[in-house]
């Protein structure tokens, strides 16, 4: 399902629409988004990006032009996650606080990785598949792992 409140730039490719929610978003020209993906409210994706199959985009979540996201990737948008508050009641959206997450320019994220709320990718950076980032990575590094830690600086190719 794509939402009537998504914004989509000019050649926009959704793979299977039926097999995707996409609502309250904003997708940059050129993107490619396979099937059951989900972008949430708030969340922007640049131009000529790619998404692939089941990858979760939530609010809060900035992914800049020309990022890769492999099969699978998880995002989260909450430090502290919790169903209910102290006195046992289910919380509801304003008993938590929405923590951003930037992915800057052509930064690839390979798949199964799982990205935690705060952290920035930098620009061209590249996460090892299966990886859990858990803070910030440098511009052009490559770093794999549980946690992830960096392997070396200066991707390539370019």
């Amino acid at each position: 399902m794509v939402g009537d409140d998504v914004v989509l730039g000019a050649d926009v490719q959704i793979f299977q629409p039926t097999l995707v929610n996409l609502y309250g978003c904003s997708i940059g020209a050129g993107t490619k988004i396979g099937a059951f993906v989900e972008i949430q409210r708030g969340s922007t994706v640049g131009q000529n990006c790619k998404i692939s199959s089941h990858s979760f985009i939530c609010e809060g979540v900035e992914l800049e032009d020309g990022v890769f996201i492999g099969h699978g990737v998880m995002f989260t948008n909450d430090i502290y996650p919790s169903a209910v508050n102290a006195d046992g009641g289910l919380q509801n959206a304003s008993d938590w606080r929405l923590v951003k997450t930037q992915v800057k320019a052509r930064a690839s994220i390979g798949s199964n990785a799982t990205i935690l709320a705060g952290v920035t990718i930098g620009a061209g950076a590249l996460i090892g598949a299966g990886a859990v980032v858990t803070r910030d990575v440098p511009d052009r590094a490559t770093v794999a792992g549980v946690p992830a830690r960096e392997t070396r600086r200066g991707r390539v190719p370019e």
